[in-house]
Order: structure tokens, then C-alpha cells, then sequence
């Protein structure tokens, strides 16, 4: 059967040629009436990564009542929206509903927070579907960069879901390719000899299984399993995480807000991070210039345990601990006094 949901909030990624990426906040609506219908999507295109601000413009009454028309007006311009606020500023509003005189001016608040990087994250999302266990199992597999696919039908859980595990990765960043939900026409993307984290609907599995991809982690959201495995060695790494400890408990507890899960669940893999790579700015080696030369070896030979410096080698081969290290070269001021 196809799935046709009333409404739903999503979003997709769009990649430039040079590595930048735009986001895509769609807003799905099955117009009113009955019979088969298909369904209009209000979008806004944007390079802030500020999903709960925009979805907040998705959710608006006048998109709800005009959104089929409200979308072809938004394909037809390139905002009908004010420009965003200023990282930490509140800012109000006025926005013009052309499409209806019922819908008079209305003064909207937009707030952007100081630092979004979890301001478009669910992890409860993530904590619903799946156990600690599997969850660890996936962040142990993104951290080294393998290819990571996830399956569900709705195109919401999976955007949420790749939001949540792509957060876990904070402070560095998946470097590749990144679809949060792949169109029909694309499922080949699964055949790319290189790393990627995709979304895919579930009842394109048997597809996806035919293509003559490589070795790939898959993940059904909507059993909470894994299809398909890859190797990490993560279990002798887990003492390192904890989140190995915390992941239990912060799954099993109500919270007032989802902005306190995010913090927490966050700040127990931050912790991992500081643990294995904690040291790095130790060994960044300066020169008079102020240039700076990471020194690899050392580096990875500081951590006493075995399995934790066969992890961390893997790690510091990966693009996103590449890129972190290369800002991290360039990041240190210039002595005062000197050219």
C-alpha cells in the first residue's frame, strides 16, 4: 500500500559541487477533498542549519489553509519570507498572506539560537525506535565513516533520525555525501564506492538490496534492528562513552522539554570525544611562523589502552577528524609583536 500521510514535517540536504550544503524544510499537506490526491509540499530553501525555526514557519495556520497555493507562490520566488535573524536575536515580523483576504497581516517572532547545532535535533526520535545498544553500534560506524543507510516510511522519521545521528558526531561533521531522504530516482546513490549516510523509504528495501552496493550498515526504524552489519570494534572501545552508561537511563526518562534530552544526550558523546581525542592541541607542533604541523604518531600513542589506540588510528584517517585537525592548524593567533 502507499503511504499518504495528511501532513508531515521533513527535510533534504542539497550538496554543492564545492562541498557547501543547502537544507530543504518541507512541510508535506494532502490537499482537502476526496479520493486519490496528491500531495503539495511547502518548502523553504535555506543555508541555516535552524530546522526547528523554519518548521515553525511550516506549521503556520495560512500554510495549512493555503498550502497548495502558498507552494506554487514559494516555487515562483526565492523567499516570501524575511530574511533570518541574527544568531541569538528575536526579531519580529510581518508577513503578508497573498493568497487569501481572510488571512490579514500577522506578526510572527523569529528566534535563532546562538548555536544550532542540536537546534534541529530529536534525539528522542532516535531513543524510541532503536535500543543504546544499536544506536552505539551506528555512532561507531558514522565515527569511522562507513556507509550508513536507514529505512522507515515515513519521510519524516527519517529525517529525524539522520539529524539525531549525525548530531552524535558533534564537534566534527559528516564530510559526505549526506541525504536525509533519497527520491526513487536515486537509489543507485547505495552503489557510491564511497562513504554516505542516506535515508531511504522502507518499502524500497528490496531494491536497495539488488544494487551492487559494498559493504553497508542498514537500519529498519521501523523494527529497531539492523539488517546489515559492519565491523568497528566498538565493543572494546564502549568503556571510553558515557554514553555506553547514560544512553539507558536518559532513554526511560521523561523530560519537561526535548531541548534538555538533546543537552544531555549530546554532552555524554562530547565527553567520548574528549576522552579519545581530547589531547590533540598537545600535539600540533608551531611553527615561528604561527603555521602549525599535527604530529600523527605521538599523538595516538598518548591513549595507554590497545583497543583504544587501534580505534583512534582508524579515526585519524577519516575526513572528518582531517578537517577538524586542519582548522584546528590554522585556529592559533598570532603572537603579538611578530609578522
Amino acid at each position: 500500500p502507499v503511504f499518504s500521510p495528511c501532513s508531515e514535517t521533513f527535510s533534504f540536504v542539497l550538496t554543492n559541487v564545492d562541498g557547501s550544503r543547502k537544507i530543504g524544510y518541507c512541510r508535506r499537506l494532502l490537499p482537502s477533498g476526496r479520493g486519490v490526491r496528491l500531495p503539495e509540499v511547502f518548502c523553504i530553501i535555506s543555508c541555516l542549519g535552524c530546522f526547528g525555526l523554519f518548521s515553525k514557519v511550516g506549521t503556520w495556520p495560512w500554510v495549512a489553509l493555503n498550502g497548495p497555493v502558498v507552494a506554487r507562490a514559494a516555487n515562483s520566488r526565492s523567499s516570501i519570507a524575511p530574511k533570518s535573524p541574527s544568531p541569538g536575536a528575536r526579531e519580529m515580523s510581518q508577513l503578508l498572506s497573498r493568497v487569501s483576504v481572510a488571512l490579514p497581516w500577522q506578526l510572527i517572532e523569529l528566534t535563532r539560537p546562538v548555536d544550532a547545532h542540536l537546534e534541529h535535533v530529536e534525539f528522542q526520535a532516535l531513543l524510541q525506535r532503536l535500543s543504546p545498544d544499536l544506536i552505539l553500534h551506528i555512532f561507531a560506524s558514522a565515527v569511522l565513516e562507513r556507509r550508513l543507510i536507514f529505512l522507515a516510511e515515513e519521510l519524516s522519521v527519517l529525517s529525524q533520525c539522520i539529524h539525531a545521528v549525525a548530531a552524535l558526531l558533534y564537534p566534527f561533521t559528516w564530510a559526505h555525501t549526506y541525504i536525509p531522504v533519497v527520491p526513487e530516482c536515486l537509489l543507485d546513490t547505495v552503489c557510491c564506492p564511497t562513504p554516505f549516510m542516506v535515508g531511504i523509504q522502507r518499502r524500497h528495501l528490496e531494491r536497495v538490496l539488488e544494487q551492487p552496493m559494498e559493504e553497508a550498515l542498514i537500519v529498519d526504524l521501523c523494527e529497531g534492528k539492523i539488517i546489515q552489519q559492519v565491523e568497528t570494534r566498538w565493543g572494546a572501545l564502549s568503556r571510553l562513552c558515557p554514553c555506553s552508561d547514560s544512553l539507558p537511563t536518559l532513554s526511560s526518562v521523561s523530560f519537561p522539554a526535548p531541548e534538555q534530552l538533546n543537552a544531555l544526550v549530546s554532552e555524554a558523546f562530547v565527553q567520548f570525544f574528549v576522552r579519545l581525542v581530547g589531547h590533540y592541541s598537545s600535539h600540533i607542533k608551531w611553527s615561528r611562523s604561527g603555521s602549525g604541523s599535527f604530529q600523527e604518531r605521538p599523538f595516538c600513542k598518548a591513549l595507554p589502552s590497545k583497543s583504544s589506540r587501534r580505534f583512534l588510528k582508524k579515526f585519524v584517517k577519516t575526513n572528518m577528524f582531517s578537517l577538524f585537525i586542519e582548522e584546528a592548524e590554522k585556529s592559533r593567533i598570532p603572537q603579538e609583536g611578530k609578522g
